[in-house]
């Protein structure tokens, strides 16, 4: 036994599968369908999805956030059309199909590779392209990328009697491995669109295309030379293709769930929605806990996101902001090369997810919020970490937040709070045009708070208007409210408080409600004011 859990069963050949109920192997890491199957993984299957997509097109496009299973999906598509029919013995599209048909699969991941050199990408693809006809035994005599893959999609078509099927995992890569330097970024995505054109132009040869990637860059700036794809990634119909949803934890996962708080799995991994009417976990965090049998952010931590925060750090998005942006479906995929909406870059990459939606005007508006505890969390906490400029001081400032707050000291938060402001250096200020003043220095509280972990609402509706944060921690309620002494009369905050009446929401608690009146000044940049009273 490890770390609380079983381990697990031996590998078993495909078809003499663990009874139903039993502990399996979990397939963490594992990106190849033959793989999970043959080796008794559990696995959730997709297939009804596969028969769908197989049916009703040919031409497909999926964005989803990293490790969401992309590429296993990708893997299952290739073991179908190729006719590994014992791969999917019991799962729905067994007997739905003819697998006497089979036909020829490329696939290609950009996945690995220093796309930031230049060059580097088109010598990248000759070697993908020269891999595939070698494993196919086709020979073809031209010299460009986008030449030598029409000719492979001819040929393999004319000798094997069957179209082709063509798979494409991170084909937004070389593009955003590179958006650092502009340039490069630009001429790989120029060079892709080629490629990619091809599909449109070999239609004849082509079975069906499934394109994915994190990203969804804008069709007029990549897909323009391949009008004819499906962007499956807000079709309601496809909102579980990748991930698990609640039913496939309790009925797939059963055996992984005692000893585990089901309550708790929902808060910190469940919440990724995107319009389909049930959210869905990210695979790798519900592998890793049931492993680990520990609540940690284990898909966060997989790749912290140093773009990310500096982008919001430079853009003045304070994590005030965070909880209830909103979007359009243009906003939302709008992403190119120097032109990434906030909106659509936290949403692609799974920061932000959709927890609303309606029809107004002929468009669609998203309200958009953290999908779950693992996000809001490890994500403030990179912020406050970024913006106190030293992971150790960041670190001892979460810690004595959490003492001060679990004493009620109120002093010591002040003081606390008071530092953290002066240690902020005044270059970043400099550099950064924060329009809103109120927003950023509330977000600094905010991401220290959400960073811990804590209970955490902001802006909150009342009766009598918006609270903007709410804290409840270990059996008290903390209710703030923020005003910039430049633009408020003194005393502003705690007026608010008591005038509109905020504590009455939360009476029914039975619970300590304190009022906390913070006031910041836009000319010292730091605390002007730190009110606090207890509500009658």
């Amino acid at each position: 036994m490890t770390n609380g859990r079983p381990g697990p069963p031996s590998p078993r050949a495909c078809g003499k599968l663990p009874p139903v109920g039993s502990r399996r192997k979990l397939p963490i890491g594992i990106q190849t369908f033959r793989t999970i199957r043959e080796e008794g993984c559990y696995y959730v299957d997709k297939t009804p999805y596969v028969r769908r997509l197989v049916e009703e097109g040919s031409h497909y496009f999926l964005s989803r956030p990293r490790r969401f299973g992309k590429s296993l999906f990708l893997d299952t598509l290739k073991e179908l059309f190729e006719g590994s029919e014992a791969l999917f013995e019991g799962l729905d599209i067994h007997g739905r199909r003819d697998w006497s048909i089979r036909h020829p699969v490329l696939r290609f991941s950009f996945g690995a590779g220093d796309f930031e050199q230049p060059g580097f990408l088109e010598a990248s693809c000759m070697e993908k392209l020269a891999a595939a006809e070698a494993e196919a035994e086709v020979t073809t005599e031209y010299a460009t990328p986008s030449g030598r893959f029409a000719a492979l999609l001819a040929a393999l078509h004319r000798r094997t009697g069957q179209r082709v099927v063509v798979l494409v995992d991170e084909y937004d890569k070389p593009i955003l491995d590179a958006l650092e330097t502009p340039d490069i970024a630009r001429a790989n995505r120029n060079f892709l669109r080629g490629l990619y054109s091809v599909i449109k132009d070999s239609d004849a040869h082509v079975r069906f295309t499934f394109i994915t990637g994190v990203s969804k860059f804008s069709k007029v700036s990549l897909f323009s030379g391949l009008n004819n794809l499906r962007d499956i990634t807000l079709d309601p119909r496809y909102s579980g293709i990748c991930g698990y949803t609640d039913a496939d934890l309790d009925t797939v996962f059963a055996p992984e769930l005692p000893g585990l708080d089901r309550d708790e799995i929902r808060r910190w991994y469940n919440g990724y929605d995107w319009l389909g009417g049930e959210r869905v976990y990210n695979p790798f965090d519900i592998l890793l806990l049931f492993d680990s049998r520990k609540f940690a952010a284990h898909w966060f931590e997989t790749g912290t996101p140093t773009f990310l925060v500096e982008t919001l750090v430079e853009r003045g998005v304070g994590s005030f902001a965070l909880e209830g942006m909103a979007g359009t479906d243009e906003l939302l995929s709008t992403f190119d090369v120097g032109d990434m909406a906030t909106e659509a870059l936290l949403f692609q990459t799974g920061y932000l997810t959709i927890r609303d939606h309606e029809r107004s005007g002929g468009r669609t508006l998203y309200r958009l919020g953290y999908p779950n505890q693992e996000v809001r969390q490890s994500l403030n906490d990179s912020l406050s970490r970024y913006l106190a400029g030293d992971s150790t001081r960041q670190t001892a400032n979460s810690i004595r937040l959490h003492e001060l707050l679990k004493a009620n000291d109120f002093t010591g938060l002040k003081t606390l709070f008071h530092a953290f402001y002066a240690s902020i250096p005044h270059q970043w200020y400099a550099n950064n045009d924060i329009a809103n003043f109120e927003g950023y220095y509330a977000s600094v509280f905010y991401s220290y708070f959400a960073g811990l972990g804590l209970d955490v609402v902001v802006e909150d509706s009342t009766s009598h208007g918006r609270l903007d944060m709410a804290v409840r921690f270990n059996g008290q309620v903390y209710l703030f409210e923020f005003k910039v002494v430049e633009m408020a009369p003194e005393g502003a905050a705690m007026a608010q408080l008591k005038n509109r009446r905020y504590a009455d929401k939360y009476r029914y608690l039975g619970q300590p409600i304190h009022l906390i009146a913070v006031e910041f000044s836009k000319d010292a940049r730091n605390l002007a004011a730190f009110e606090v009273e207890r509500a009658a």
